[in-house]
C-alpha cells in the first residue's frame, strides 16, 4: 500500500484536461526576481532554544491551546473519531480572526503502559486531505504501533474539510477545459503563462483573504496546537513527501517539541526551484529506465528488449497521440502528454504490470488503462488544486514564479536530463510566476539543533522526491539519521519492504534508530 496516494503527481486539473499546458507549482529559479522573507519573530515562538517542552504559549494564542475538542463517530466511518477546531488566521495577528481545522483519529488498541501518545500523519501533497488519507492507511500500520499511539490527521489550513482555499469552482471548470498543450512539438510556454495568470486572478478575487495565511509555516504551527490540544508534551509526526517539509519545519520551528519523526520521502529545504524540477524531470527518467530494463527481459514487453528501444516506443506514441488524440467518449481526449502523466502516476505508485498492459494497448490505440488511470485522479476534487497552489506559492522550495522566457530557456537542460519527461516539467516553473502572494519562507539548510534523533527514509529510485533529497536532509539535521531502501517507487515504508517496516517500526515504539548505513533490500 502506498502511504502518500496523492502527493508529487501531475496536478489533478492536468489529468482531467489532457495536461491543457502543463502548468503546476514547485520552486524558484535563482536568476528570478522575488523577495525572500525571512522567518520572523512572528513566526518563531520565544523560547524555541529551551531544552524543556514546557514553553510557555504566548497569551494571544490561549484561547486557542485551552479550547477543549468534541470528539464524536465520523459520519460513514465509526471507527474513527471526528472533530473540528479553531486556530488563528494570522498567528501574528491572532485578533484577526479565526479558522476551522478539520481532523479525525484513530484510538489506539493499548492501555496503560503501552500507550505513548498520539502520532500525526500527514500523507504529502500539499493539498491532499489527510483525514481520509488516514482512513484508507491506517490498518497498514502495525498492530503494535496501533496499540501504542492514537492516529490522527488535521486537514492542513486551506484544504478538505478545514477552511477551504476555493478559488470559484466555476472559473475551475472553464480552466479544466483549456485547450493546447504544444506547438511545433514543444511545450506552449505562452499557454502556460496565460492559464496560470488566469488561476490567479480567480484566486485573487474568490480566495484573497486567505491565501497569505495557508502556507506551511501556518500549517506547522496548526500542527503544534493539535499536539496541545490531544495532551502530548512532543509532537510524534510521521510524513510523507510534502509532508517531510511540513515536518522539517515543525522541527526548526518547535526544537524542543518533536518527539519521534519520522520523514519518508524527504524534500530537500536547500534545494531552488530549478533543481528541484530538474531532479524530479531525471528521477523520472531514472525510474522509466529502471521500468524499461525489467520489461526488457520479459517476451511480452511491449515496448522493447533495450532501453534504448523503450525510450523510441514511448516518443513514438506520445507523438502520435499529439498529432492525432484519441476520443474515446465524450469530453474524454487522451494526448500524448496525457499518456506521460499516466506513466509518470504509474512509475511513481510503482505499478509496472499496469504500466506494460496500458503501453501494449495505447500501442493499439486502446485507451482503457490510460482511463482507468488517469480517473483515479479524477476522482478528487478541484478544490484541492487551488489549496495545493496556495501552499506552494508561499514557500520558494516549493512555488517557482519563472518567466516565459526563463522557462522556455530552461528546457534543453531539462530534456537533455530527462529525454522522455523534462519537456513536462519545464513547464512547471511558471505556477506562481502571478500568484498574488509573495513567498514566506526561503530555501535554506534546516538543521533544527536540539530536536531528538529524526528518522530520515529515502528509496533510491524514488521519482518524486528523488534519493538524494532524503540524503540531503539527514545531513543536515543535527540530529537525522538516514534508512535508505534500495528499490523503485515514492516512498518507504507500506511498501511491503520488511526490513523498513521493522526499523520504523521499532524507532516509533522505543526511539531505537537503525544502524548508520542501514540498506533494505
Amino acid at each position: 500500500m502506498n502511504a502518500d496516494p496523492t502527493s508529487d503527481r501531475i496536478p489533478r486539473r492536468r489529468l482531467r484536461s489532457a495536461l491543457a499546458v502543463l502548468s503546476a507549482c514547485g520552486l524558484l529559479l535563482t536568476s528570478c526576481t522575488v523577495t525572500h522573507v525571512r522567518l520572523s519573530a512572528a513566526h518563531i515562538p520565544a523560547g524555541t532554544e529551551a531544552t524543556a517542552a514546557t514553553i510557555p504559549v504566548p497569551a494571544g494564542l490561549l484561547r486557542y491551546y485551552q479550547q477543549q475538542l468534541d470528539w464524536k463517530p465520523c459520519p460513514d466511518k465509526p471507527a474513527f473519531q471526528c472533530t473540528t477546531l479553531k486556530a488563528p488566521r494570522d498567528y501574528a495577528h491572532p485578533d484577526a480572526g479565526d479558522i476551522t481545522l478539520a481532523a479525525t483519529r484513530k484510538r489506539a488498541t493499548g492501555t496503560g503502559a503501552k500507550r505513548i501518545g498520539s502520532l500525526l500523519y500527514n500523507p504529502g501533497g500539499p493539498g491532499s486531505p489527510a483525514i481520509t488519507a488516514l482512513w484508507d492507511v491506517a490498518d497498514a500500520f502495525s498492530p503494535s504501533v496501533r496499540a501504542a499511539y492514537d492516529l490522527v490527521a488535521v486537514d492542513p489550513r486551506g484544504v478538505g474539510d478545514s477552511t477551504p482555499v476555493d478559488c470559484d469552482n466555476n472559473t475551475a471548470m472553464t480552466l479544466l477545459n483549456a485547450g493546447v498543450i504544444t506547438t511545433a512539438g514543444k511545450p506552449d510556454f505562452e499557454s502556460v503563462d496565460a492559464l496560470d495568470e488566469e488561476i490567479a486572478d480567480a484566486c485573487r478575487l474568490h480566495a484573497g483573504r486567505l491565501l497569505p495565511y495557508v502556507g506551511t509555516l501556518e500549517a506547522a504551527r496548526d500542527l503544534d496546537l493539535m499536539r496541545a490540544l490531544v495532551g502530548d508534551d512532543r509532537l510524534h509526526f510521521i510524513g510523507f513527501s510534502y509532508g517531510t517539509y511540513l515536518g522539517t519545519t515543525y522541527a526548526e520551528l518547535f526544537p524542543s517539541r518533536v518527539g519521534r519523526m519520522v520523514l519518508d520521502g524527504a524534500v530537500d529545504p536547500s534545494i531552488d526551484g530549478y533543481h528541484r524540477f530538474l531532479d524530479v524531470a531525471h528521477g523520472y527518467q531514472v525510474a522509466w529506465e529502471s521500468f524499461a530494463a525489467d520489461c526488457a527481459t520479459r517476451t511480452d514487453c511491449p515496448v522493447g528488449h533495450s532501453v534504448e528501444e523503450a525510450d523510441r516506443t514511448l516518443d513514438a506514441l506520445v507523438a502520435a497521440l499529439d498529432q492525432n488524440p484519441l476520443q474515446p467518449g465524450k469530453d474524454v481526449t487522451i494526448t500524448g502528454q496525457l499518456l506521460l502523466a499516466v506513466v509518470t502516476e504509474a512509475l511513481r505508485a510503482p505499478a509496472w504490470e499496469e504500466l506494460r498492459a496500458l503501453l501494449s494497448e495505447v500501442a493499439y490505440r486502446v485507451t482503457t488503462g490510460v482511463q482507468k488511470l488517469s480517473a483515479a485522479d479524477q476522482e478528487d476534487s478541484v478544490v484541492g488544486d487551488w489549496g495545493s497552489m496556495a501552499v506552494d506559492c508561499l514557500s520558494a522550495p516549493l512555488g517557482p514564479r519563472f518567466t516565459t522566457a526563463q522557462a522556455e530557456a530552461a528546457l534543453p537542460e531539462f530534456v537533455r536530463v530527462s529525454p522522455q519527461f523534462g519537456a513536462l516539467y519545464s513547464t512547471f516553473l511558471q505556477g506562481c510566476t502571478h500568484w498574488p502572494v509573495g513567498p514566506t519562507q526561503p530555501s535554506h539548510r534546516i538543521t533544527a539543533p536540539g530536536t531528538p534523533p529524526i528518522l530520515v527514509a529515502g528509496t533510491t529510485r524514488d521519482p518524486a522526491t528523488p534519493y538524494a533529497w532524503s540524503q540531503a536532509l539527514a545531513r543536515q539535521l543535527s540530529s537525522g539519521r538516514l534508512l535508505t531502501r534500495n528499490g523503485d517507487g515514492h516512498t518507504a515504508f507500506f511498501q511491503g519492504n520488511t526490513c523498513v517496516d521493522t526499523a520504523i517500526d521499532r524507532y516509533l515504539l522505543s526511539g531505537q534508530l537503525p544502524p548508520v548505513g542501514t540498506v533494505c533490500t
